[in-house]
This record gives structure tokens, C-alpha cells and sequence, in this order.
């Protein structure tokens, strides 16, 4: 099998050119409560609510952005301040109300502030070290902030043949995350440093399509 690092990862047609998130909405069958769980809106208004001073979003992956403009118009407060990153320029027009988008990797970009929120509609499914981004997004977070995303853990293999599933979970948990086999969630809650015991050997882009009907990465590790 031929594995890619990240770098050739992300000239793969299935990583650069993915239609996941391009158009997907705030709210309704193909929006963010739906695949997170989580009314974003909500989370955001509740805490601006109890008098914060400010609330970060951090969306990774996140396509034209759409939801994150829709968003920033529904609640209405410029205590918010939303950030999209994505490895494609694409993102859609409008009003961009305390809105910015960011073209970059979500393995290499470095943020200079911490947040909130920090979330990842399905774009998991095409990093290669899909650990590295999980260690990098719980220290990015504030002390009380909220991290969920999408992860399918049958994508994370190893490279011989001891299994990994158990050991990923046990090393997951123990690192503060919390993961939901049934809905493919990921998720925690609070800054920290994570360190997980996997040496990340590079990635297939023939994986061919997951559970969402897309072609996705497989990401192995020893």
C-alpha cells in the first residue's frame, strides 16, 4: 500500500477538491446541529447571555463557510467573533460581520487566540494525522471551551497487525475526549495538553467512500 504524508495528502483530488462541507447551512436536514449535535447558535447565545465579555468560534474544514456567515447574522452581537479555516479558497460571499476566513491546513495553521468553540463537520475524515489534529484543537481551546466533531474511528488503522481500536479509545478517553461510536462524534470539553502513545505513518486516499458515502482517508499509525 502506498501511504502519502500530508504534504502530497493534500494535493489528492479526494482532500483538495471534497464537496463535503461546500454548501452545508447553519440549521436544517444537511446543517451543523444535525451532524454535531449541537444547536451552535444556542451555545453561543446562552453564554453571550450570562454576560461573556466575548465568544471565539473555531470552525476547521469548513468549506464556503456559509454556516458561519448565517451564524453571525443570527445572533447578532459583535461580542462574536467567528474564524473558518479551509485548505480551498472558496468561501461564499456576503456580509462577513465579525466573520474572517483563513486558507490553510487545518495540521499546520497555528491560531494566536484560543476559543470557545471549536468545530469539524466532517472534515476528519480527510486529514492525514487525524491525532495530531486532535491533540493540537484540545490546546487550542479555552479552560471551559467546547470541542465536537465528526471522526469515524474504523479510519485510524494500524500499520501490522495488533488492532488498534480498543487501545485508540482507552488512549482518547483517558486524554479527556469522549467518543460516540453510534454517531461518529467526537468530542471534549476544556483546554489541555494531549499526548497519545501513536507514531502517525502516513495516509490512503483510495480508501474509498465511509459512512457518509463520500471517499475519505484512512490514517495509519503504529
Amino acid at each position: 500500500m502506498r501511504l502519502l504524508d500530508d504534504v502530497a495528502l493534500e494535493r489528492s483530488s479526494v482532500v483538495a477538491n471534497n464537496a463535503m462541507n461546500r454548501q452545508r447551512r447553519l440549521t436544517g436536514s444537511n446543517g451543523y446541529g444535525r451532524d454535531l449535535g449541537i444547536d451552535v447558535a444556542e451555545v453561543i447565545r446562552g453564554r453571550l447571555a450570562a454576560g461573556a465579555e466575548s465568544f471565539r468560534w473555531l470552525d476547521l474544514c469548513c468549506g464556503s463557510g456559509k454556516a458561519l456567515l448565517e451564524c453571525a447574522e443570527s445572533v447578532g452581537d459583535d461580542r462574536l467573533r467567528i474564524t473558518g479555516v479551509d485548505l480551498v479558497d472558496a468561501f461564499a460571499a456576503g456580509p462577513r460581520r465579525g466573520v474572517e476566513f483563513v486558507t490553510a491546513s487545518a495540521l499546520t495553521w497555528e491560531p494566536g487566540e484560543r476559543f470557545d468553540l471549536i468545530t469539524c463537520v466532517h472534515g476528519l475524515h480527510y486529514l492525514g494525522d487525524k491525532l495530531k489534529a486532535l491533540a493540537a484543537v484540545a490546546s487550542w481551546l479555552t479552560e471551559d471551551g467546547l470541542f465536537v466533531a465528526n471522526l469515524d474511528l474504523a479510519a485510524i488503522l494500524p500499520a501490522g497487525d495488533r488492532p488498534l481500536d480498543r487501545r485508540l479509545r482507552t488512549a482518547l478517553r483517558s486524554q479527556g475526549f469522549d467518543y460516540d461510536g453510534r454517531r461518529k462524534r467526537i468530542g471534549r470539553r476544556g483546554a489541555a495538553t494531549v499526548t497519545l502513545p501513536f507514531t502517525y505513518l502516513g495516509a490512503d486516499d483510495k480508501a474509498g467512500p465511509n459512512y457518509t458515502g463520500q471517499p475519505a482517508v484512512h490514517s495509519y499509525y503504529r
